[in-house]
């Protein structure tokens, strides 16, 4: 079973690497007011996770460069689990003004998070 997921994955990465989304074109202005939002989140993920990638493929497509971190690494998974509680990707951390931090899962409600906070 692990043979065919890191086959299953290496396709995954082959595939997104070929047809890479075109990104969102803004003024230099905007987009660093957004790179500036984005350093209060970070992405957990696993590189060939395809829920991951799809939400990997939309930040790029938005023009959203998130910090990613793997949480295969022990210490980020364990960051994960005590943070949001699950060791589940595709999870976004979401640093708050306030201080409080949200993590948010499921990958549809990630970029649905994404296209409303960035237009």
């Amino acid at each position: 079973m692990k043979v065919i997921r890191l086959i299953l994955g290496k396709l995954i990465l082959l595939l997104n690497a070929v047809f890479s989304p075109k990104p969102q074109q803004r003024s230099d202005e905007e987009q660093q007011r957004i790179n500036k939002e984005l350093e209060s989140m970070t992405l957990y993920q696993f590189e060939s996770c395809p829920f991951c990638v799809k939400v990997r493929r939309a930040a790029k497509k938005m023009s959203l460069p998130l910090e990613t971190i793997d949480a295969k690494q022990p210490d980020n998974e364990q960051a994960l689990v005590n943070g949001g509680g699950k060791r589940k990707v595709p999870c976004l951390r979401i640093e708050l003004a306030s201080g409080e931090v949200t993590w948010m899962y499921e990958s549809n409600d990630i970029i649905q998070y994404l296209e409303q906070r960035f237009p």
